[in-house]
């Protein structure tokens, strides 16, 4: 009997050992549970009072090292510019290439955007300099038209294209120039041009916009991996420009509401390359142009030899790729190829007027794939849009030679409208391989006015009666017999 105390204290251990084990195991999930609550509000606590972003206790990866691309690199903090979006960095932008300009001789000098948002009011290039933008760099135009110098109206558009007499310049601006690169990991230069557009329609604004680069009268120009975005007027306009190549570009600004932010508008260029290109705008993708009436024809400096392939565009206002209307100085050997257009108004477009003189000549669109666009080919010589009064009525464009070779889609309701006139007839247009499906059930899904040409092999759409029809061994199979057949245009769909 003495020990039967000590088994009884035993036992109740025991006892109590196996009810903790119990609660344990039945409570297992909601003691984990627990576990993470006070575990994330003791490292909440912690990092919230000693003030500093708890994420940063974390390793991040570095950032990608800038390239030296040339034989001096400078850094655009080197000349004291702060990448904070408030503070305005012209003077740091203008000393950074004051100094590459004296390296001309020496091979040039790089100027490196660092990661940041870095205001500024327009700033001019220099000869044998690359602007490099970092990753996560953003050149941010401000958006006050106080701090936007004016300039003279082009040449070639007489006395301005909106509005008569001078005109804003552009935020990155450069004439004169050679050797000129633009380039980086995808940085991103902002025009901000909301404030402009809104102005714009209001007609708040006493001058032509500006674009947001431009470059004139330069040869030796190369734009690649970056993003331009939300440009207060064109977006990237090479003016009277040769040797020019854009690449990996992407383009960006509101589909509505964002007036005459074309994508790249090469205007009297030659020897010009558009590639691998994402544009989604809210006017034409791409416009080819070469000056406006009597200036333009004064001015005499044609496009020509220009290469647009692998380009995505979306525009719901105007087209993917135009032709015009200001081609008074000539447009001539232009090849658009592996061109997709998207949810867009029209896929491509050749537009002029009388009045406008010059000529649409040897011109080459192939592998066009569209995909829900209410017009897919669209030729109009009734753009009746002029400088002055000044303009020769009696100056007629001559639009001929323009092959379409492999046009693919689905969800186009009018696939060709092709609108010659008697005093513009539209001459020497060849289809081949094509076949577009329609969403439109209308009688004339291939409209035509006074245009002649061929077609070789079988399409879809069915062609109208103006074409000459060939086998695919281009063997002539029945001769046209209403080369001025004009069907009835409409222009509401």
């Amino acid at each position: 009997m003495a020990n039967t105390p000590r088994c009884g204290k035993f036992h109740r251990r025991l006892d109590l050992k196996r009810r903790i084990t119990a609660f344990l195991s039945s409570h297992q999930t909601l003691l984990v549970i627990l576990w993470i609550f006070v575990f994330a509000v003791i490292f909440m606590w912690q990092s919230k009072s000693s003030g500093v972003d708890r994420y940063s206790k974390f390793p991040r990866l570095p950032s990608r090292p800038i390239p030296k691309l040339r034989p001096f690199a400078f850094n655009l903090s080197d000349f004291g510019g702060v990448g904070d979006g408030a503070t305005v960095n012209t003077q740091a932008f203008e000393k950074a290439i004051l100094a590459i300009a004296k390296l001309g001789k020496k091979g040039g000098g790089q100027l490196n955007v660092e990661a940041g948002y870095w205001l500024t009011a327009p700033f001019n290039l220099t000869s044998h300099m690359t602007l490099f933008l970092a990753e996560g760099a953003v050149i941010l135009g401000i958006d006050n038209e106080k701090y936007w110098p004016l300039l003279p109206p082009l040449p070639s558009y007489g006395y301005g294209r909106e509005l008569p007499g001078p005109r804003y310049g552009s935020l990155i601006h450069g004439q004169n120039l050679k050797d000129v690169v633009i380039t980086g990991y995808n940085g991103t230069i902002n025009g901000q041009g909301q404030t402009w557009w809104k102005k714009h329609r209001e007609k708040l604004l006493n001058h032509t916009r500006g674009p947001l680069v431009q470059i004139m009268w330069s040869s030796n120009i190369q734009i690649s991996n970056v993003t331009l975005r939300d440009s207060p007027f064109w977006t990237l306009h090479p003016y009277d420009c040769e040797n020019v190549t854009i690449t990996n570009v992407t383009i960006l600004a509101p589909l509505n509401e964002a007036p005459n932010t074309d994508g790249i508008d090469p205007d009297s260029c030659k020897n010009l390359v558009i590639e691998d290109c994402y544009i989604s705008v809210g006017d034409d993708g791409v416009a080819i142009k070469s000056g406006w009436d009597q200036y333009g024809i004064a001015y005499g400096r044609p496009s020509s030899n220009i290469l647009i392939r692998n380009v995505f565009i979306r525009s719901m206002v105007s087209a993917g790729v135009s032709i015009g209307s200001e081609m008074s100085g000539g447009v001539s050997n232009i090849t658009v190829e592996n061109l997709h257009v998207w949810d867009s108004r029209r896929a491509v477009r050749i537009k002029t007027s009388p009045g406008r003189g010059g000529y649409v000549r040897q011109i080459t669109y192939k592998n066009l794939s569209l995909q829900n666009v209410r017009v897919g080919i669209v030729i109009k010589t009734d753009y009746n849009e002029h400088p002055d009064e000044g303009y020769d009525p009696n100056a007629l464009p001559v639009i001929e030679g323009i092959s379409f070779d492999g046009i693919h889609g689905q969800g186009v309701r009018i696939p060709v409208r092709i609108y010659g006139s008697q005093q513009i007839p539209i001459k020497n247009i060849t289809f081949r391989n094509m076949s577009v499906g329609i969403t439109y059930k209308k009688k004339h899904i291939f409209q035509c006015s006074f245009v002649h040409g061929r077609v070789i092999g079988p399409i879809f759409p069915y062609p109208c009666e103006n074409f000459d029809i060939y086998d695919e061994q281009e063997r002539l199979v029945k001769m046209s017999t209403s080369k001025n057949r004009a069907d009835d245009i409409d222009y509401e769909v």
